[in-house]
């Protein structure tokens, strides 16, 4: 006959203690702790990435891809606009088109511009145009034995990955899709003051105070992103006591807070490009940019281009987006489509892998079909 015998149970620790605690708590006052004097609601864990080559304003990585699978026949580069960090393409482990990329098999690279500070002024246009983005694009193929690659640009990095075509059609690219990036800058609505009030100063106002920063600040950029989207800013301590026993939508928009936390700022001659001849002479919407002496023709552009414009987007309107099919006349083939969203919600807010990424993947697909063809 066998005894049991009753052995005493270890006292718990302190953490066990503390993970006992945390789980009687509301999960509202869980929240509300965390979004104010905790650690946040939800850690940011990137996606892993190793660095390719590594110089000022032309980092690039390539995203860790599993071994073995046909990853390294489908090479993409993300490129992103100035004045954003490189995680508008990996917002959250949800929301991540980068994460995206490699579960659909392809070897997804991005192009990370750093920061952007006084000593960098002198930048302009030419130096995404001419450089950083050729060289991306150049590297990117040599990692694939030189073949030609696809590229998924957001914003104005569309327009600079355009234009880099247009001015260096040798590149090896298969492929250009654009999300959000605006072409008739006439048809943005949040502009219509800006130009109007242009009409009676010359610009002078906007041009004088860039010289004198030496750009685009990063504290101005947050503060003109988020007066694209005043409503929601003003309905936020309400939106958060609404949903303080939601988890997930506070994580979101926790997301966004950091996103919009880390924006660096524009380099003054780039800015001044951008404001003289892209939103005040609407160069673009005329299928070219003008830069001193050289005109750079958007109807040089001979790759298939995929162009997606947000439905809810404040900054670009779908018929700003919707123009590029009009100038692209040198392409093999323009599609445009429309999906849910805000600016940077049809590119990783929580409804673009049901409603946007498809788009890329199908148009990503269609350019496998023809190679293999």
């Amino acid at each position: 006959m066998s005894a049991s015998l009753d052995l005493p149970t270890a006292p718990p620790t302190a953490p066990e203690k503390s993970s006992a605690f945390a789980s009687r708590i509301p999960t509202a006052a869980r929240n509300a702790w965390n979004l104010t004097l905790g650690e946040g609601l939800e850690p940011y864990a990137p996606t892993p990435s190793t660095v390719i080559h590594e110089a000022p304003h032309r980092t690039l990585r390539k995203y860790d891809v599993p071994a073995g699978g046909n990853h390294d026949d489908h090479p993409v580069l993300l490129v992103p606009p100035l004045a954003v960090p490189i995680s508008c393409f990996d917002l959250r482990s949800e929301q991540s088109l980068a994460q995206h990329l490699i579960d659909t098999g392809h070897a997804p690279y991005v192009v990370d511009y750093g920061t952007i500070s006084f000593a960098d002024r002198d930048l302009g246009f030419e130096e995404w145009i001419d450089d950083i983005i050729p060289a991306a694009i150049e590297r990117v193929s040599t990692e694939h034995g030189g073949k030609p690659i696809d590229v998924v640009a957001w914003c104005l990095g569309g327009t600079m990955t355009l234009l880099s075509a247009a001015a260096h059609p040798e590149q090896p690219i298969r492929s250009i899709a654009t999300v959000a990036t605006p072409i008739d800058y006439a048809k943005l609505p949040n502009l219509v003051p800006l130009r109007t009030a242009a009409r009676f100063t010359g610009g002078r106002v906007t041009t004088y105070g860039t010289k004198l920063m030496g750009g685009m600040p990063s504290p101005f950029v947050k503060l003109t992103f988020r007066a694209t989207a005043f409503q929601r800013e003003l309905k936020k301590p309400w939106f958060i006591a609404r949903n303080l026993g939601n988890t997930e939508t506070l994580a979101r928009m926790e997301s966004i807070e950091r996103f919009m936390s880390q924006m660096p700022g524009y380099p003054g001659r780039l800015y001044l490009q951008l404001w003289q001849r892209i939103m005040l002479r609407n160069d673009l919407a005329k299928g070219q940019l003008i830069l001193g002496d050289r005109r750079i023709d958007l109807g040089r552009v001979d790759k298939p281009v995929l162009a997606i414009a947000g439905t809810g987007d404040a900054i670009t309107s779908v018929p700003a987006a919707r123009h590029l099919a009009t100038i692209l006349t040198g392409s093999p083939g323009v599609r445009f489509e429309t999906a849910p969203g805000s600016h940077l919600g049809v590119l990783t807010g929580p409804g673009a892998p049901e409603h946007t990424w498809p788009h890329i993947d199908a148009f990503l697909a269609e350019q496998q079909a023809t190679a293999n063809a």
